[in-house]
C-alpha cells in the first residue's frame, strides 16, 4: 500500500476523476475558422486522414488549454468508462491473472456464471471460441475483449485443470458481473472497523452500507474510512456517503461557476452512521469525490483526517453528449468545502506537471498552509490545494522500494504468490496465522536465486508482509489481504492510536 507507481497512477487519476452527472446534451455547430480549415484539409491534403484520431487529438489539445480536466471522450472510450462507473459489465465472471503467458483463474466471482458451472481457482483458460489464448504475448486487454460480451450470449471456453489429463470444455452464458468499488470491510479489533473505498461508482453507497452494517452487527463502534488512491467519481454518491455520517442541516459541499449559481448541498435526517466515530485516511492520490467527503468530515468536526495532502481536484465537469455519441466533459464549476475552501490546486505549466505534482511536492514546505479557514467549532484548517490532514504522515524518502517495484512490474511476486497459494490449498491450512512468514520469504529467495535482494530492515519487513498478504488473498479473499496489510500500515496504525 505504501508503493505507488507514479506514472501509472497519474494516468489513472487523469482519466478517472470527474464530478457531476450528465446535465446537458447539446450540439454546437458554428461556421468558423476551424470549420473552414478542416474543410480545406479534407478537400486538398495529399494523404488520407484518420479523422477519428485527428478529432480526438485536436479537440483534446484545445480543451486542455482550458484546464487539465476538460476533455473529449470517443464513443468507445466513453462506453468503457460508463461500464466501470455503473458498477457492472457482462462477462463470464472470473478474476484472472496472466502467468507465464497463461490465463489463470485467481477466483470465480461469487454468484457469476463461471462459479455456477464449477470453474475453480487455479484453472487455466487455454482457448476461447477455439482461439488459442495460451500463447506468448497474450495481454489483459485482449482477454477482456474475448470474455466480455452481451448478456445472454454464449462463449465456449476450454480449461486445463491441475490433476485432469484432458482439457474441460465449458459453455458459459454471459451475465451481469458486479464491479466492486468497496474492496474491504473488516474489524481490526473488537470495536474498530476498517472500510476501503476505491472509487465512487453507482454502487458504492450500497456497498459501503452493507459492509458497515455487517461490522456494526459484529460490534463496531469506530470506523476507519480509507480513501487513499481513490480518484473520485460521482458527486451524488459522495453526498450520500456524507449524509450517512453528518447531522441534519450540516453543509456537505457547495458549487459555484461563472454561469452557474451557487448550489449548496446539506445533510438530511437519513444518516444511520451518525453515532459511529470516524477517521478518514487520504494521500496524494485521493481526489475529487474523496476530497468532498474528507473536507465535509473535517469542516463539520465530525472526525479526523490522517495522511498526506490530497490531490487537489475541485472542478465540476458537465458531460455534453455530441451527435456521434462521443462526449465532451467541460468544467463549469468549482466545488468548496463547508468552511469555504476551494480544493482545486494550481494548474501548473502543463498537464504533465499538473498530474505529476503530487510526486514532486515537498510536504515540509508550508506553501499550502497560508490560507486559513475555520471549522464549524472554530478549529483551524488550511486551503490552497487539496485537503490538508489533521495528522500528517510524511513520505519516508530514505526507503528504497525500487527492487520490490521492479519485481511487481515483472510479475515475479504475483507468480510466486499464486504458485505458493496453490500448494498451500492442498494442505488445507485454515488461517494465515498458521503460515510462517520467514519460511515463505526463504522460499521466495530460493525462487529468485539469480536475483538476490539487498533490502533495508523496513523494506524487508514490508516485502514479507506483502508476500503473506497476496498469498492469503488467493486463498481466503480480499478481506484477509487487508487484514494483513493493515498490520504494517503506518496510516492505519496511527488511526488506531488516535481511537485508543
Amino acid at each position: 500500500m505504501k508503493i505507488i507507481q507514479p506514472l501509472i497512477y497519474a494516468v489513472l487519476i487523469s482519466i478517472g476523476i470527474f464530478i457531476g452527472n450528465i446535465s446537458n446534451s447539446e450540439n454546437y455547430v458554428h461556421e468558423n475558422k476551424i470549420d473552414n480549415i478542416l474543410k480545406i484539409i479534407d478537400n486538398h491534403y495529399v494523404d488520407s486522414i484518420n479523422y477519428s484520431d485527428f478529432e480526438n487529438k485536436t479537440i483534446n489539445t484545445f480543451l486542455n488549454e482550458l484546464d487539465p480536466h476538460s476533455s473529449y471522450i470517443s464513443v468507445n472510450a466513453f462506453k468503457a468508462i460508463e461500464e466501470d462507473m455503473n458498477g457492472s459489465f457482462s462477462g463470464i465472471g472470473v478474476e484472472f491473472n496472466i502467468i507465464e503467458d497463461s490465463i489463470v483463474v485467481i477466483s470465480p466471482i461469487e454468484g457469476g456464471p463461471s462459479q455456477k458451472l464449477g470453474i475453480k481457482s487455479g484453472d487455466r483458460i487455454i482457448t476461447v471460441e477455439d482461439e488459442d489464448v495460451a500463447s506468448i504475448g497474450v495481454k489483459n486487454e485482449n482477454v477482456i475483449k474475448l470474455l466480455r460480451g452481451e448478456k445472454g450470449s454464449e462463449v465456449n471456453v476450454k480449461i486445463k485443470r491441475r490433476g485432469t489429463k484432458d482439457p474441460i470444455l465449458f459453455k458459459i452464458i454471459r451475465d451481469d458481473i458486479p464491479l466492486v468499488s468497496v474492496s474491504a470491510g473488516i474489524l481490526l479489533d473488537d470495536k474498530i472497523g476498517y472500510v476501503k473505498i476505491n472509487r465512487f461508482a453507482a454502487t458504492t453507497f450500497n456497498e459501503m452500507n452493507k459492509k458497515c452494517n455487517k461490522l456494526i452487527n459484529q460490534g463496531m463502534e469506530k470506523l476507519i474510512l480509507d480513501f487513499r488512491g481513490n480518484p473520485g467519481g460521482y458527486l451524488h454518491i459522495s453526498n450520500q456517503i456524507c449524509d450517512e455520517f453528518l447531522k441534519e442541516g450540516e453543509l456537505i459541499v457547495f458549487t459555484e461557476g461563472r454561469n452557474r449559481e451557487r448550489n449548496e448541498i446539506y445533510a438530511t435526517s437519513n444518516g444511520e452512521l451518525q453515532n459511529i466515530d470516524i477517521i478518514c485516511l487520504i494521500d496524494e492520490g485521493s481526489a475529487s469525490a474523496s476530497e468532498i467527503v474528507s473536507g465535509a468530515i473535517q469542516d463539520n468536526d465530525r472526525g479526523l483526517i490522517i495522511g498526506r495532502r490530497s490531490f487537489g481536484k475541485g472542478l465540476v465537469q458537465e458531460q455534453i453528449r455530441l451527435t456521434d455519441g462521443s462526449v465532451m466533459r467541460l468544467t463549469t464549476q468549482r466545488y468548496y468545502t463547508p468552511s469555504g475552501r476551494c480544493i482545486q490546486k494550481d494548474y501548473g505549466k502543463n498537464s504533465k506537471e499538473y498530474f505529476l505534482e503530487q510526486y514532486t511536492r515537498n510536504e515540509q514546505l508550508q506553501k499550502y498552509d497560508t490560507l486559513e479557514y475555520k471549522t464549524k467549532e472554530g478549529r483551524l484548517v488550511y486551503g490552497g490545494g487539496g485537503i490538508t490532514p489533521d495528522i500528517r504522515i510524511n513520505r519516508d524518502t530514505t526507503l528504497n522500494y525500487f527492487p520490490i517495484n521492479k519485481m511487481i512490474r515483472d510479475g515475479v511476486i504475483n507468480k510466486f504468490c499464486f504458485e505458493k497459494s496453490e500448494l498451500l490449498k492442498k494442505t488445507k491450512v485454515k488461517s494465515y496465522k498458521h503460515l510462517q512468514i520467514n519460511r515463505i520469504y526463504e522460499d521466495f529467495n530460493n525462487y529468485i536465486s539469480n536475483d538476490k535482494l539487498e533490502l533495508g530492515e523496513k523494506e524487508l519487513k514490508y516485502l514479507k508482509n506483502m508476500l503473506l498478504a497476496n498469498i492469503s488473498k488467493n486463498i481466503w479473499g480480499e478481506n484477509t489481504y487487508y487484514e494483513i496489510i493493515c498490520i504494517e500500515d503506518e496510516f492505519v496504525q496511527t488511526a488506531l492510536k488516535q481511537f485508543n
